[in-house]
């Protein structure tokens, strides 16, 4: 995914980690199911760590886990470019299921397509298996609340 270099992280995927284990701690459990692998200009890419928890009835993983990390590639990309405020909200997400995923490691690729004072919008390409198909794909916006110093994760 092409890096977009006029829009600057703020955070590290590292960083990013630690902070959704703090905000999200019962997300993940023991095990970080749901993690950040890279924070680029522009984007990032984030992974479901799909076990049997995350299947449905056929053995494939549900669509729910799916949107799940959809979500998840979307506050990351605020978080990582607009800032740590933990108060940032999902406005709209919109997911097409294009083909099923089994257990395993599945790849979100998102990228940030218009970031602005109030509002993130962006799209997510989730891919899986050993040649990286898509397996769902889909387009979001994040609310940015006005920046207070008590909403601040520090």
């Amino acid at each position: 995914m092409p890096e977009q270099s006029n829009l600057k992280p703020v955070l590290t995927a590292a960083q990013v980690n630690a902070l959704m284990e703090t905000v999200y701690a019962k997300l993940n459990g023991p095990f970080r199911f749901y993690e950040v692998l890279d924070v680029f200009p522009g984007g990032c890419t984030v992974r479901l760590n799909a076990d049997e928890r995350h299947l449905r009835p056929g053995g494939t993983v549900s669509g729910p886990s799916l949107f799940t990390l959809a979500d998840i590639g979307g506050y990351v990309c605020v978080l990582s470019h607009a800032g740590p405020d933990a108060l940032s909200v999902t406005t709209n997400l919109n997911i097409n299921f294009v083909r099923k995923a089994e257990a395993g490691p599945i790849d979100g690729h998102c990228r940030i397509l218009k970031l602005g004072k109030s509002l993130m919008v962006f799209d997510i390409d989730i891919v899986a298996g050993p040649e990286g198909h898509t397996v769902a794909h889909a387009t979001g916006t994040y609310s940015i609340p006005p920046r207070r110093a008590n909403d601040v994760v520090k």
